[in-house]
């Protein structure tokens, strides 16, 4: 490959991105097309296909980087946090975070959900990624958990479903009802219950 488009390859992959999560966003996984992508983000078909092999593969590719920014962001405030202020309802603010463009992240992944559950190999597909996700934030809690001075009563990947189910369902409800409580409150208000009921003192 010339080495000027290998320096320019992440340049390239970056604008395909940001051009996907904004068309998946405005159209919806489904009706998106390659050429909407490709014509937001000032590419050829070419250029997407030495890429991407598939609408699919960009989507978790979108999936991979959210996750990786969610949980480098969760571990950047634990660090900044002193242990003796690690407690039940810290550890369930940094979960229930939201970021101001959250919603583009949601639609994105709900409507790639819908698609899934209709088509068992993008099913898998998805399931897999989150088994993967599931299993890096599980070790991430666990360590908050520890410093904290508690442990899990059951499995910690588990307990993260609950905690990814309270945090979604929250945020539909945010986002669909105007005056609810702002994204994120809620799961805010209720993750100390949670993580409370489900661990005990080391």
């Amino acid at each position: 490959m010339p080495k000027g488009t290998t320096k320019r390859r992440p340049q390239t992959l970056a604008r395909l991105l940001d051009a996907a999560l904004e068309v998946f966003a405005e159209s919806g996984f489904g009706a998106a097309r390659i050429e909407d992508v490709c014509r937001r983000a000032g590419y050829t078909r070419g250029a997407f296909y030495s890429n991407f092999s598939s609408k699919e593969e960009l989507f978790f590719a979108l999936f991979d980087a959210h996750a990786a920014r969610e949980l480098e962001r969760i571990t950047r405030l634990a660090d900044e946090t002193d242990d003796r202020d690690l407690s039940v309802t810290r550890i369930a603010s940094l979960l229930a975070h939201v970021e101001p463009d959250e919603r583009t992240w949601f639609l994105v992944t709900t409507e790639f959900t819908l698609y899934a559950i209709r088509n068992p190999e993008a099913a898998a597909r998805l399931a897999d990624h989150d088994a993967r996700l599931r299993e890096q934030a599980a070790a991430l809690l666990g360590g908050l958990l520890a410093r904290a001075g508690l442990r899990p009563r059951g499995d910690l990947a588990e307990l993260v479903r609950v905690v990814v189910a309270l945090r979604e369902g929250a945020l539909g409800q945010s986002y669909v009802e105007p005056d609810a409580p702002a994204p994120g409150a809620l799961a805010e208000q209720f993750l100390p219950y949670l993580v409370e009921a489900v661990t005990e003192p080391l």
